[in-house]
């Protein structure tokens, strides 16, 4: 926990929200997984990563975007499945403002385009596209 004197008096957050927040706003692309995995599901978080990766180099580098790779089957990882109701390996844009998250959306065709590399790149790429710029 981390203590700051506000002009309410002293606020109390965790080493986490402190991070969020020195981060400023900004859009988490999580691939979530589980431990099992299939050729598929290393092929998705590939896609997922390379998609990521190509179109926003310069959103990485200033911090307004990153990329995630979480097992929701590890321990602490498992509310995830509920927060974002979660039924298979998934990516899920979460834009985060003030240490919060205030929006989300899944983009639940990536495995519609498992099988075609450059229909998911494009479709992960428009999406992410689509996201970050309506959370500005």
């Amino acid at each position: 926990m981390v203590a700051a004197l506000g002009s309410s008096g002293i606020i109390l957050f965790s080493l986490t929200e402190a991070a969020e927040d020195s981060k400023g706003a900004h859009v988490v692309a999580y691939y979530f997984h589980g431990q099992m995995r299939c050729p598929t599901c290393h092929k998705l978080e590939q896609y997922s990563k390379e998609a990521i990766e190509a179109n926003f180099k310069d959103a990485i580098a200033s911090g307004r975007l990153e990329y995630k790779v979480v097992n929701v089957e590890a321990k602490g990882n498992e509310h995830y499945v509920k927060d974002y109701e979660l039924y298979t390996k998934a990516l899920v844009l979460s834009y985060i403002k003030n240490g919060k998250e205030t929006r989300s959306k899944n983009l639940d065709k990536i495995w519609e385009y498992a099988r075609d590399k450059k229909k998911f790149i494009s479709y992960v790429a428009e999406g992410t596209r689509r996201f970050m710029e309506d959370s500005q």
